[in-house]
């Protein structure tokens, strides 16, 4: 059982910048992928970013194409926390924001673990 939440959300201007964390419970953390998700109101909840658990081969990560450039994702294993640092924010990134765990080495949803989310507002 992994319990997760999440911070670092609020109101920026349109190309600033915030870094979300998500603090997780739990000694294995790092056995856990972590994804980030966006839901706007009306909209469906869309896969964001990802981190994968820790691996020999290196550091796996996923980033859906609307946030390439613009979004990093990170962990710090030894504190049980992932981060999702946000940079160059647009109007359209305004949305709850959640974090999300899932035991392996994948990346791909579904997801078993959820946040409550934190809310992203960009204005214009």
């Amino acid at each position: 059982q992994v319990q997760l939440v999440e911070s670092g959300g609020g109101l920026v201007q349109a190309g600033g910048s915030l870094r979300l964390s998500c603090a997780a419970s739990g000694r294995t953390f790092s056995s856990y992928a972590v994804g980030w998700f966006r839901q706007a109101p009306g909209k469906e909840r869309e896969f964001v970013a990802a981190i994968a658990a820790i691996s020999l081969s290196g550091v796996n990560t996923y980033y859906t194409e609307s946030v390439k450039g613009r979004f990093t994702v990170s962990r710090d294993n030894a504190k049980n926390t992932a981060y999702l640092h946000m940079s160059s924010l647009k109007p359209e990134d305004t949305a709850s924001y959640y974090c999300a765990a899932r035991f392996g080495t994948g990346i791909t949803p579904p997801y078993s673990y959820w946040g409550q989310g934190t809310q992203v507002t960009v204005s214009s």
